[in-house]
């Protein structure tokens, strides 16, 4: 997931700094940024407790993702779906998940990396196209510490519901299993842009899915990693048809 983060003093929370951004928080900025984020807090959990769910697809995954197994799980979804996937996480985190995002480095990220610090995640800065393997370094470290990594995995820029291959070979190398979230919503708006990024309509009736785990074994070659990508690409998307299959039964 491309969010951004900041040095906030959230306790119990660990945030990476950006010596990667090639931009610094101005005073003005960090104004901004301390006065806009709590608004846009309000607002987010003002429209999403307006949905209503009626379906929850793998719900008993769910429940094992939270049980603590011994198992550091990295949920992944399409960044098009993010405001009901990244709503299902938040809930998550309250029940005690131990989760990391992936944030941009630039400025452009700050506002929504305070959000997922106030959620109680940890906060990775970095780009995947200028600093990958400093990532992928960032993500071994906290999956070593019991953090599961959250991916938007078509982001930063596409190609929509395109699985980008570093987030399988963070999962081969940090062992941790990817767990496919997806959704559907009955009325949204879609913005025009690479994601057709979708906004569920206020008191919109929404399905949840939570697909099966994969676990990349470590000794998978890196011509075999492919494979991987494209089971994964391919369980998203079947999990998202599932829940618009689901949504259309329960709205007839």
């Amino acid at each position: 997931m491309s969010l951004g983060g900041s040095q906030s003093d959230f306790s119990g929370v660990e945030s990476r700094r950006s010596s990667r951004s090639r931009r610094r928080l101005g005073p003005m900025r960090k104004l901004y940024y301390a006065c806009a984020t709590p608004l846009m807090r309000a607002f987010w959990r003002l429209l999403t407790s307006t949905y209503r769910v009626h379906g929850y697809i793998g719900k008993e995954v769910g429940e094992k993702v939270l049980a603590k197994d011994g198992e550091v799980y990295s949920p992944c979804y399409w960044h098009q779906n993010h405001i009901l996937c990244s709503n299902m996480l938040r809930s998550w985190f309250g029940k005690g998940f131990r989760g990391a995002f992936l944030v941009s480095a630039s400025v452009d990220g700050e506002m929504p990396a305070r959000i997922a610090q106030h959620w109680g995640a940890n906060v990775i800065r970095g780009s995947s196209n200028q600093t990958g393997a400093l990532v992928l370094r960032d993500m071994q470290e906290q999956i070593n510490k019991g953090y599961g990594i959250v991916t938007t995995a078509d982001g930063p820029n596409g190609p929509k519901q395109n699985f980008k291959l570093g987030t399988i070979l963070m999962a081969r190398i940090g062992q941790s299993p990817l767990v496919p979230l997806a959704c559907a919503a009955e009325r949204a708006w879609f913005l025009d842009r690479w994601d057709d990024f979708m906004i569920p309509k206020p008191f919109s009736r929404v399905v949840l899915g939570i697909g099966q785990p994969m676990l990349v074994p470590f000794d998978t070659s890196l011509d075999q990693l492919e494979g991987y990508r494209v089971k994964m690409e391919s369980d998203i998307n079947s999990l998202m048809e599932e829940c618009q299959q689901l949504l259309a039964s329960k709205v007839t």
